[in-house]
């Protein structure tokens, strides 16, 4: 028989090779291939074109059992997940350690609990007496969660075999969990994927909402292969600060729902809490107009939520390099809306710093914050300040056009809800609303804050 040949496998995206190297050549990391056991050929020993049982097929319109979605008991967690947890989906939620994933999970798992379904928790990194611990601190230690900390695979789905199929069943993490089936520390690439497919084969057998929490690493990223977040039918980020009060649970895949919702909760001293409005929050502290700061109505999933965007130009003596920080926006698209700036309108950043930040800690990526980006930028350059009841929305073109953006309609409304009376964007907006100001250059914009209109 040929001697097996040694293979190593990435730890950060999973590829295979033959001969151990400093650095992956598939994702460039450093020191992340590490031995593992050779899997068995199975296609070299046997022919699998037949011995097999014939699997039956069905046509679409087969009449079948109706999935009804089971609320958490957290109208953010709902919003995120698209309505509740759906029988036998699994869902995966990462996030920087200590953002408070464990937290939510435990408050969801009670609220179930109390309403009679049946919760399994399963802790891999913390003992149970640690988990109790946070139980009480949250006034959840009444709730009827089976709680319990194992790490093996097979243990965990012995014990679940014999009982009733719980309703919700959370594993944290999934970095923690082995199979003995598969040879290699917790937290491989073979271990993730082999207990990963396993646990998720019991929820989808058995009806049960399964909860795997995974880490995350240096760059944002759910740690393991990225094969994990296919197999699952629900992949969430939790974000946040660990200095600012709010959280942000982000939906990034969903099988069953709209993908981009977010739910927005608030760390208190008896765990997180929701936030209904977080317009409201994100604006707090604006009761005097000041330069470089604009209001633009962001879109996450069907939900409009409106944010501050403040810019700050420090004018350097001739000769130094300036320099330019952008925290929240994408600083490469930022460089762009200032080289259009100074090509389409005649502005001059060139011996200025620039400093961009999106108040809150709020992370956008809506193309449609170009134009309120450029007039907090307009404004902190002539140091004027910007109309207190004002939005800004829309896309700038490199020609210096402002594009029209999806849901102009809804930005307006929300707007006005919160007392915003004047809104600048592109012209097909005009219709959607009074107080409503076209701007379809960015020659309009600058002439408009530089007049202070």
């Amino acid at each position: 028989m040929a001697k097996p040949k040694r293979r190593y496998v990435c730890q950060a995206c999973g590829s295979v090779t033959h001969r151990w190297q400093g650095q992956c050549a598939d994702c460039g990391e450093w020191n992340t291939l590490a031995e593992e056991a050779p899997e068995t050929v199975f296609s070299q020993k046997h022919d699998l074109s037949g011995g097999g049982r014939k699997i039956a097929f069905e046509p679409l319109d087969a009449p079948g059992q109706q999935l009804v979605r089971r609320s958490t008991g957290i109208a953010e967690f709902d919003r995120a997940l698209g309505g509740g947890l759906v029988p036998g989906s699994a869902v995966l939620m990462g996030g920087d350690p200590g953002i408070g994933k464990s937290t939510l999970l435990l408050q969801a798992a009670a609220q179930i609990a109390r309403n009679g379904g049946e919760v399994v928790y399963i802790s891999g990194e913390e003992a149970a007496g640690q988990v109790r611990l946070r139980a009480e601190r949250l006034g959840l230690a009444d709730a009827p969660i089976r709680l319990a900390a194992a790490t093996s695979v097979r243990d965990i789905l012995t014990t679940l075999g014999g009982m009733a199929p719980p309703a919700l069943l959370v594993i944290d993490s999934i970095q923690t969990m082995h199979s003995d089936q598969i040879e290699g520390a917790p937290g491989t690439v073979s271990q993730v994927r082999a207990s990963a497919f396993e646990l998720i084969r019991y929820a989808k057998e058995c009806g049960t909402a399964l909860v795997l929490v995974g880490h995350v690493t240096k760059d944002g990223s759910i740690a393991g292969p990225r094969v994990l977040e296919h197999m699952v039918d629900v992949v969430m980020s939790f974000e946040g600060e660990r200095s600012h009060q709010y959280r942000i649970l982000r939906n990034l895949k969903n099988r069953f729902g709209p993908v981009d919702e977010i739910g927005v909760f608030a760390m208190a001293g008896q765990g997180l809490t929701e936030v209904g409005n977080p317009s409201l929050l994100f604006l707090s502290g604006r009761e005097n107009p000041v330069p470089g700061s604009a209001v633009f109505p962001a879109m996450e999933g069907t939900r409009p939520v409106l944010v501050e965007i403040q810019a700050l130009i420090v004018r350097l003596a001739s000769g130094a390099t300036p320099r330019r920080a952008v925290v929240g926006w994408d600083s490469g698209r930022m460089a762009m809306l200032l080289a259009v700036l100074e090509a389409r309108c005649g502005l001059n950043f060139s011996s200025c710093e620039v400093y961009l930040n999106v108040a809150g800690g709020y992370r956008l990526s809506d193309p449609a914050a170009d134009l309120a980006v450029a007039a907090a930028l307009v404004s902190a350059l002539a140091d004027r300040p910007l109309p207190g009841d004002a939005v800004w929305f829309g896309e700038v073109s490199l020609a210096g056009e402002v594009r029209p953006v999806a849901h102009g309609a809804i930005r307006l409304k929300e707007s006005a809800k919160l007392g915003f009376a004047k809104a600048y964007g592109p012209g097909d907006a005009a219709s959607s609303g009074k107080g409503f100001n076209e701007v379809s250059l960015l020659r309009n914009l600058v002439d408009r804050v530089m007049g202070g209109t």
